[in-house]
């Protein structure tokens, strides 16, 4: 602390002996102070520039508004397709009391099959499931009309449910979203690159949207769109997912499209009973596979001829076996707590391959997520029916119903990590994982075993052959 001198004086006049009166040095501590926060916010602000500024925060950002737009239309979309199932059904039930409805039936049966031939001729890159059209965008083979993938998909998509064809929401909702999300990429002045991450954003956003399963929106994503871990893929599927996962929550509540009751836990003594399990949805998913492509041949029929061989075949499921109508969400919720024998259950995975391949091959626009679900659903609860028949303990027909599921997902699409974690999400419960994974593995190897490819990579390859020649 420095000081200061004054002169004293006495009364007398004459000046006396200084005295030293210490000086503060508040003022130079607090300039430096104010100096010092003056250089860190100056810092702060400049890094907060550079990270705005930064690549994965572009990437983030648009993500972010990918996810709100494209969960929102994936949302609308989703809404759509569960009324014109719910009215399917009605619709079914009124035609088998009323015999000469038939011809109503068969009228607007056909009107839509050549509403929707038409706007399929108008963009045919909207038929199908929706799932290998993105991975060809975004490999740089195939391109993408945004406007026109969205409307057929809207009007086709809700013209097949309400016939009730065997067809899924969720890769149409993936293709919505990433057409969506494309759509953004001029007013956000993105490269060709940050276009690749918006379409990737939508993507997760729209299997978000349509499970209300944000985690699995991610993970599909990642690794069933690009294979990839990378830092800005990471970045862009789960900004898209959680934005649209909110979206979705606000418009449809929390709870997601697939709820399955309290699952016991399987103890360690019966994991044994899993095993079998997995091969076998190896099997059948490789089997589904196989069906699937060879039913690409109804598409190729002369104008909507195969669109309208779908459509009565719909119209035989509707009246005879109601139960395989639509997707499968309903499906799969009676074959987790059926009871019943194991041959009427075989008879209703018999009846849903078979009708999936008809609707699917037709070339409706439609999917194939949630048909394998319930496929894979069907298989575990006839095995697990099975077994009990055969001395196996009771009570675990709902656990091993899930475990057909995630096993069959993986086996068809070779996804594991999102199979895994979809029943995890669907369910509410981690006590599973470990049965789920043992089956998910299995039947992944079983796929692999008998040199069927991936049904989204078999059917991208299908799609690119022509342009090959």
């Amino acid at each position: 602390m420095s000081s200061r001198t004054f002169p004293t004086t006495s009364s007398s006049g004459i000046v006396g002996t200084d005295i030293r009166v210490p000086r503060s040095d508040r003022p130079d501590r607090e300039l430096a102070c104010c100096e010092t926060i003056d250089h860190v916010w100056h810092l702060f602000v400049e890094r907060i520039g550079q990270l705005v500024a930064s690549r994965r925060w572009r990437i983030a950002r648009n993500g972010i508004l990918a996810g709100l737009v494209a969960g929102g239309v994936a949302s609308l979309y989703r809404f759509c397709i569960e009324e014109a199932g719910s009215a399917a059904v009605t619709a079914y039930d009124f035609v088998g009391r009323h015999p000469l409805a038939v011809l109503a039936w068969g009228g607007a049966a056909a009107a839509m099959a050549v509403a929707v031939w038409l706007l399929l001729k108008w963009e045919p890159k909207a038929s199908g499931s929706g799932i290998p059209q993105v991975k060809g965008f975004l490999v740089g083979r195939l391109g993408m009309r945004s406007v026109p993938v969205v409307v057929t998909r809207f009007l086709g998509g809700t013209g097949g449910a309400l016939f009730g064809l065997s067809l899924g929401r969720e890769g149409p909702s993936i293709h919505i979203g990433a057409a969506v999300a494309k759509l953004l990429s001029r007013p956000l002045r993105a490269t060709r690159e940050e276009e690749d991450h918006l379409v990737t954003s939508g993507a997760s956003a729209g299997l978000a949207a349509a499970f209300n399963a944000p985690v699995s929106g991610i993970l599909f994503g990642i690794e069933g769109l690009h294979r990839s871990f990378s830092p800005l893929v990471i970045a862009s599927a789960s900004t898209g997912a959680l934005a649209a996962g909110a979206v979705s929550t606000l418009l449809f509540g929390s709870h997601p499209i697939l709820q399955f009751g309290t699952l016991p836990e399987l103890p360690l003594s019966g994991l044994w009973m899993v095993l079998p399990l997995g091969i076998l949805t190896g099997g059948v998913g490789a089997l589904v596979n196989r069906i699937l492509l060879k039913s690409q041949g109804l598409a190729r029929l002369p104008g909507p001829t195969g669109m309208m061989i779908a459509l009565a075949v719909a119209l035989v499921a509707g009246i005879v076996l109601p139960q395989v109508l639509g997707g499968g969400e309903s499906l799969i919720g009676w074959a987790e707590q059926a009871a019943t024998g194991a041959g009427f259950v075989a008879l209703l995975l018999l009846a849903k391959i078979a009708f999936t391949a008809v609707s699917f091959g037709s070339g409706i626009p439609g999917g194939i997520f949630m048909p394998i679900l319930a496929i894979g659903t069907l298989t575990g609860a006839g095995y697990s029916l099975v077994i009990e028949a055969w001395g196996a303990p009771a009570g675990n027909q709902a656990i091993l119903a899930v475990c057909g599921m995630a096993g069959l997902l993986a086996a068809s699409v070779r996804t594991p990590l999102t199979s895994i974690l979809l029943t995890a999400e669907m369910s509410g419960s981690l006590s599973h994982l470990l049965p789920v994974a043992v089956v998910v593995i299995l039947a992944v190897f079983t796929a692999d075993a008998l040199r069927v490819p991936p049904i989204y990579d078999a059917l991208l390859r299908r799609m690119l052959a022509p342009a090959e020649v």
